[in-house]
């Protein structure tokens, strides 16, 4: 079978032939797509970018004010128990450590010097030293050697007190030695006697004394620093009470200019956690301060007076008896008068000065009665001196000596009774500074845990009242 050969097959008449697809020409090489908007980079660019569009919306701008008052009521509580914190571990420290080791610093000077005047005095009563003399000096060394290990375990952190417990601990022993020289050397009627009483009586004055009275600075000068950090103002506490305050009566105004509710609950309950807090953390605050500046000035200010009197009067009395010891041996530095005489004027003249100063800052008459007994005394002392110098320079010296340590009518008994004066005094004026300072501590005791607590209930607050509102939008 034959086909015909392939033809183009004319169009009929009357028909369009359709005209093949043309075919697409090479398309040119695609190029960068378009930009599109700019997107936000980073999470810090994202979070603004959702804090932008929820602050547009009534919902998102009152979740925002609801975090902001959570966060400043929360502030205001955690910033208020910082700072309290602080100050009352500073007014505990200043009634449980830090006067508690500045007294202690004033025993030992006290005990040392008391001992002192107890060797001298046993000294001159001869080979046999009364008892009582003997037991007095005895107790002073134990006391004072007790008082400083008790101080050596509490000074901690404080180099100068350190350095001046290791002084007195290395110059006690060589101290005490030397009284026991000189009272063998004394029983058996040995001139040398006088010579080691007066070489212990330096070591005293110029090694013991001098660090005892060192490390009474140091301890009072750290109770002074631990009594102004007890007593300093919260400023950013009071700060961010006001602007917590000031921030939920803002919110409050705002809701009743959009709501006409005059009332919302839960930013009222945030408001009075707020205000109760503040109102807490003034009121405390300044009851603390008041007690601590009544401890200050007439507690503390006294005790260093009374604690200056007594120490005066001990120095009077050692240079009275050594004065009778060296029986004019030793003499001033320009060689015209007798070294302890000198020094006894002197010390009785500071002594008078202090019982004034003690008087005026007594603030009762509890307190003022042994100072006033004091003064009277002193003034018996003085009498009783001027009649012993007076019977020793007309070369009566066994009669002099009976007017220094005798039982009746002698400077020792003045001493004696001026030295009980002082010691009710003291005690009185102790009592008194523990009681304001403890009062001061405890105004601050409860309030850090306080105002964490209305920080919470306040925070909860401001969350359920801006929530109330939020749920209106719901």
């Amino acid at each position: 079978m034959t086909y015909p050969p392939n033809a183009h097959t004319a169009p009929a008449p009357g028909l369009e032939q359709p005209r093949p697809p043309a075919v697409p020409a090479q398309a040119a090489p695609a190029g960068p797509p378009p930009e599109g908007p700019e997107r936000p980079a980073g999470a810090w660019a994202e979070a603004r970018a959702v804090l932008r569009r929820a602050a547009t919306t009534e919902p998102g701008r009152l979740q925002i004010i609801g975090a902001v008052l959570a966060v400043l009521v929360v502030a205001f509580g955690a910033v208020t128990a910082y700072e309290i914190s602080a100050r009352a571990a500073s007014a505990d420290d200043v009634v449980s450590r830090s006067q508690p080791l500045s007294a202690d610093a004033a025993s030992i000077y006290r005990s040392l010097a008391d001992a002192d005047t107890a060797a001298a005095s046993g000294f001159l009563a001869g080979a046999t030293e009364p008892a009582d003399v003997r037991r007095r000096y005895a107790e002073d060394i134990a006391t004072a050697s007790r008082l400083l290990v008790k101080a050596a375990a509490h000074t901690e952190g404080s180099a100068e007190s350190t350095r001046e417990i290791t002084t007195l601990g290395e110059h006690l022993p060589r101290y005490t030695g030397l009284i026991e020289r000189a009272r063998a050397a004394n029983r058996q009627g040995l001139p040398l006697g006088g010579a080691y009483l007066r070489y212990a009586n330096q070591t005293m004055t110029t090694q013991l004394l001098p660090a005892a009275e060192r490390l009474y600075a140091a301890e009072t000068a750290r109770l002074r620093a631990d009594d102004e950090e007890a007593r300093a103002l919260p400023y950013l506490s009071f700060a961010l009470g006001l602007v917590a305050l000031a921030a939920l009566a803002a919110v409050q105004r705002r809701t009743y200019l959009r709501t006409n509710r005059v009332l919302n609950h839960g930013l009222l309950a945030a408001t009075a956690a707020s205000v109760v807090g503040l109102l807490w953390l003034v009121a405390g605050h300044t009851v603390a301060r008041a007690e601590l500046d009544n401890a200050r000035e007439h507690g503390q200010s006294s005790l260093e007076v009374l604690t200056a009197a007594r120490i005066n009067s001990l120095k009077a009395r050692a240079n009275e008896n050594l004065t009778l010891v060296a029986r004019g041996a030793v003499l001033t530095d320009d060689g015209k008068n007798d070294k302890y005489e000198t020094e006894h004027a002197a010390g009785m003249k500071e002594l008078t000065a202090a019982l004034a100063r003690a008087r005026e800052l007594a603030d009762d008459d509890a307190g003022r009665a042994p100072v006033d007994e004091a003064a009277q005394r002193v003034a018996d002392w003085k009498e009783r001196h001027s009649g012993a110098r007076a019977t020793d320079d007309a070369g009566d010296y066994e009669g002099a000596l009976k007017r220094v340590i005798g039982p009746d009518e002698s400077t020792g008994r003045s001493f004696d009774q001026v030295d009980a004066a002082l010691k009710r005094a003291l005690d009185h004026e102790q009592a008194e500074f523990t009681r304001s300072a403890s009062d001061g501590r405890d105004a601050l005791t409860a309030l850090p845990l306080g105002a964490g607590v209305l920080a919470v209930l306040g925070a909860v607050g401001a969350i359920m009242g801006i929530n109330r509102r939020l749920s209106e939008y719901r």
